[in-house]
């Protein structure tokens, strides 16, 4: 199925099926939206999610609070990146034709306007939470002379010991102010010794993030009172400065740049110590946004902008309390469940005690599991059944991101500590996780699991288990193949696809791959698999080029993606060739899409929905028509050039015809969603589905929580 890709200076579409011709090339920005911008366009449809009373309180908050963790990790990570290539005097265009330095402008723009909405939300939202009996105290005004006493006494006891004022004069620089950490910034007046005038002084202080951000007050009656602990610190403030007057006080906090980048050819023979180093140095990336209070003095504001090196786009007024995220400790309080969804009961399949059992379940046919309406439990419990099976000689298996009291961690030390060949595929470079895996990776050798770290040049971001069992004399391998990560904790609230087989080809090229990424060995020919950066790209183009030319044959020709982005220029071309060819194509992209649905000759034949609710989108299929005979693949890879080119991804097919009619089921469900689909124009916009009268709400998560398997 490999096809020689053009390259973006030459690759062009001729005209369609209908005999139009139009400019379809890489060159032409009108054909793309912007990646970075239809970034923030998706943040805005989970902002969406925030302001609907149709959800319930507390996970409105929880909304809210997700689309502030988004943007810090955008800033720290994308818009970083814009600043440092023009840092280096490269003002490249992007596919829409903007240059990186208007895209800096457009986003500060739309992120303005994001932020003043992000803070309507939480106004409107702590509103309701008092209304409710969870009142966040804002103005000190509103405390009770017992409170008073008690944040006092609190501030005496716990807080006081642990603060340190920095001021800012000749003899003491600016401190380094820790990346997303919240300041309070201070204006001091104090008697000049030598002049008897008075003089106004600056000042720092963090405010500790080992405390918890809102105390919570004593009290009686059914309201629940919390103070946040910055407002507790200004209160006293002047007691961290004995013989001066406190003039100003105001609070801040900086995001910096956070993403890291290493030398791999460089560091081959030291990767693990590099990355080590290299999270260290992180704290010390350039700050690239400032959130301060709008009522701000412009000394104090300008004095930040200084010294923090920034402009005043990057620099954002906000209207109330900073950090919003950490209003997510609201979530957690007890006694809310009224607040919340209601209890979701996973259903548990596949969960066996003995070996014979679980393995017999999977010889007996392919098996497909749907997260998070089906328990994630099944692999761990595979695994747990592996590590203690004598039949099982081997285990091998990929670690992108997996959570911090993973099982998984535990099943495969004790699989080698009993003897097995175990080979564990840690990913360093999983952006923010990087700790974390490392500390596990390090926990797993000294089990005695053997642990590659990484491949030079890539990221491993396939998801594969492989378990070898010798069985009447012969070997037998077992996979495990997924769209998402073996991480318990997010398998609640990501939807994803577990499949596992016994299939010679599929088994055998999962083999291939593992012993590929451990060598130096070129990749082979592969029988069902595609992957990157071997030929995942040229086999997509390859299975849209078959279908455009059924549709120029006259034979029905339908395309189903459903992904989180859609960016490569390359796989944009190809679908609107499909398009003009007659090819019906239904996107279905949960975050960014660089694709222009509903262009007049070009992709009228193109639909994009976006799918943001209850549960994180998560899962990659990828469905063909085929003439009538229906491939359908699932994938961990987007379609994004970082994918194709950048990563080790895997694309699989599915095989069984009980398995492929539950995909389509699984799509034809978010394709009929008119509740949380929002519906992308060729403009830009995303509208969310308008129901004519009597039709039937259709919520494809709510639908799939009913599925029958």
């Amino acid at each position: 199925m490999a096809q020689k890709i053009k390259s973006p200076e030459t690759q062009t579409l001729g005209s369609g099926g209908n005999g139009n011709k139009g400019p379809i090339h890489i060159g032409n920005s009108d054909i793309f939206f912007d990646r970075e911008l239809s970034w923030v366009d998706f943040n805005k449809r989970v902002l969406e999610e925030a302001t609907d009373p149709e959800n319930p309180l507390l996970e409105r908050l929880k909304f809210l609070c997700i689309t502030e963790s988004n943007l810090d990790e955008f800033y720290m990570v994308r818009v970083a990146g814009l600043r440092n290539i023009l840092a280096e005097g490269n003002d490249e265009k992007s596919l829409n034709g903007q240059r990186a330095s208007e895209i800096l402008t457009d986003l500060s723009n739309k992120v303005r306007n994001f932020v003043n909405v992000q803070y309507e939300t939480l106004t409107h939202t702590l509103e309701q939470m008092k209304e409710n009996g969870i009142h966040l105290i804002l103005n000190p005004d509103e405390l009770n002379k017992n409170e008073i006493e008690d944040i006092k006494h609190y501030y005496k006891e716990d807080v006081s010991p642990i603060l340190t004022p920095l001021s800012i004069d000749p003899s003491h620089p600016f401190p380094h102010i820790l990346n997303k950490s919240l300041n309070l910034a201070i204006v001091l007046t104090a008697d000049d010794e030598k002049t008897g005038l008075k003089k106004d002084l600056f000042a720092v202080v963090q405010v500790p993030s080992v405390l918890p951000r809102f105390l919570q007050l004593k009290g009686e009656g059914k309201t629940r009172r919390f103070f946040p602990l910055e407002e507790i610190i200004k209160l006293h403030v002047d007691d961290l400065f004995y013989g001066m007057t406190v003039k100003e006080v105001y609070p801040f906090r900086i995001l910096r740049d956070a993403d890291i980048s290493i030398d791999e050819e460089a560091s081959v023979k030291d990767l693990l110590i590099t990355m080590k180093k290299e999270i260290r140095n992180r704290i010390w990336g350039d700050a690239v946004r400032m959130d301060i209070y709008e009522g701000t003095s412009s000394f104090v504001r300008n004095t930040l902008k200084e010294l923090m090196e920034l402009q005043d786009h990057e620099i954002f007024d906000v209207s109330s309390i900073l950090n919003i995220s950490d209003t997510m400790y609201f979530y957690g309080l007890e006694h809310t469940s009224k607040f919340k969804y209601t209890f979701f009961q996973q259903k548990t399949t596949l969960k066996f005690e003995s070996p014979e059992k679980i393995f017999e379940a999977i010889k007996k046919k392919d098996r497909l599991l749907h997260h998070p309406y089906q328990s994630f439990g099944a692999i761990e419990d595979l695994l747990r059944i592996s590590s203690e099976d004598p039949k099982v000689l081997g285990i091998k298996m990929t670690l992108y991101r997996t959570s911090g009291d993973s099982p998984i961690i535990q099943y495969l030390g004790q699989a080698a500590e009993n003897g097995k060949q175990v080979t564990v595929l840690v990913e360093l470079k999983a952006r923010f996780d990087e700790e974390r895996n490392i500390k596990w990776a390090q926990k797993l050798e000294e089990r005695g699991v053997h642990v590659v770290y990484g491949v030079v040049g890539l990221k491993i971001h396939s998801k594969m288990l492989l378990i070898v069992r010798r069985e009447e004399e012969h070997l037998v391998r077992y996979v495990h193949l997924g769209t998402g990560n073996y991480n318990s904790t997010t398998s609640k609230y990501y939807t994803d696809l577990s499949f596992f087989t016994v299939n010679k080809e599929i088994t055998e090229d999962v083999s291939t791959i593992f012993n590929t990424i451990t060598s130096y060995a070129k990749m082979p020919f592969l029988h069902k698999l595609a992957a990157s950066p071997h030929n995942l790209k040229t086999v997509f183009l390859a299975l849209i080029e078959k279908e455009t030319e059924n549709a120029k044959a006259g034979k029905p020709a339908r395309i189903i993606f459903k992904m989180n982005s859609l960016v490569d220029p390359h796989i944009i071309l190809a679908m609107y060739n499909a398009s003009r060819a007659g090819v019906i194509i239904e996107l279905i992209i949960r975050g960014i899409c660089c694709l222009k649905p509903g262009l007049p000759g070009i992709s009228e034949n193109i639909t994009v929905i976006s799918i943001v609710g209850r549960f994180l989108e998560h899962t990659r299929i990828y469905y063909f028509l085929s003439g009538g005979e229906e491939s359908i693949f699932l994938a961990s890879a987007d379609c994004m050039p970082r994918n194709f080119e950048r990563r080790i991804e895997v694309l699989f097919p599915i095989l069984d015809a009980k398995n492929k009619d539950r995909i389509k089921k699984i799509l034809d469900v978010q394709i009929r969603d008119n509740v949380k689909a929002r519906l992308l124009s060729s403009d830009g916009i995303y509208r969310k589905r308008e129901r004519v009268e009597g039709e039937k709400p259709v919520d494809s998560q709510i639908e799939r929580m009913n599925f029958t398997e």
